[in-house]
């Protein structure tokens, strides 16, 4: 394996954790993230440490400041909202493009699978593994969608950020029921319910956040 190949596998490998960790609400925006601690952890080298921190700040996932370490990117309130404007429209077409892709024949078993699995992790009330449940529905989604576009384009909208920073007790619950209402339309192949269905979630989302902003108004600098 070259040794480019080598830096590249590293610093994935970083890249990856660092996601997967904030997804799992084990990082935090605003979180400083130093190099020699991820090298540690990652057993990698600092150079892809580096690589794999400029790659997620190109994502929007992480900031590095001038003359400061890097973060874990912390979102305004606005920023939130431009973040939700743009997941409710993508979630819509996703939904759309994998009911589509249903009613053409693709297997409804993936997805299928995948509910049931966030089914289990959310009456297990698993943080963890919801996360990693939500991550595989929105593969199966994306899967049967076929769209390279879409695989290409949805995994760069910030909504674990945004799930970490703004955490509503009411959230999870949210989103369990939007997502079975969601995969039903999907699974019928009815294209124009699965898009309503995707974007109501985000909507709902938002909602959710907006009512803990209108009673925690402190809090809208974040």
């Amino acid at each position: 394996m070259r040794s480019d190949e080598v830096t590249s596998s590293a610093s994935s490998a970083v890249i990856y954790g660092i996601l997967n960790g904030l997804a799992e609400q084990k990082l935090f925006p605003g979180q400083r993230l130093v190099e020699l601690d991820l090298a540690e952890q990652y057993k990698v080298s600092r150079n892809s440490v580096r690589e794999a921190l400029q790659q997620l700040a190109a994502q929007g996932v992480v900031e590095i400041p001038r003359n400061k370490g890097a973060a874990i990117r912390s979102l305004s309130l606005q920023e939130t909202q431009e973040v939700l404007d743009v997941a409710e429209r993508m979630t819509g077409l996703l939904a759309r493009s994998a009911a589509l892709g249903i009613a053409s024949g693709q297997p409804r078993d993936p997805i299928q699978r995948a509910l049931a699995e966030l089914d289990r992790a959310n009456t297990a009330q698993d943080v963890d593994a919801f996360a990693r449940a939500r991550r595989g529905l929105y593969r199966a989604l994306l899967n049967t969608s076929g769209s390279r576009e879409l695989k290409r384009l949805f995994p760069s909208i910030q909504m674990p950020i945004v799930y970490a920073q703004h955490r509503p007790s009411t959230l999870q619950k949210v989103r369990m029921r939007d997502y079975q209402a969601m995969c039903d339309a999907v699974l019928r192949g009815d294209a124009q319910a699965a898009d309503e269905a995707g974007m109501a979630h985000v909507q709902n989302v938002r909602s959710a956040i907006t009512h803990r902003f209108s009673s925690s108004p402190a809090e809208t600098e974040t």
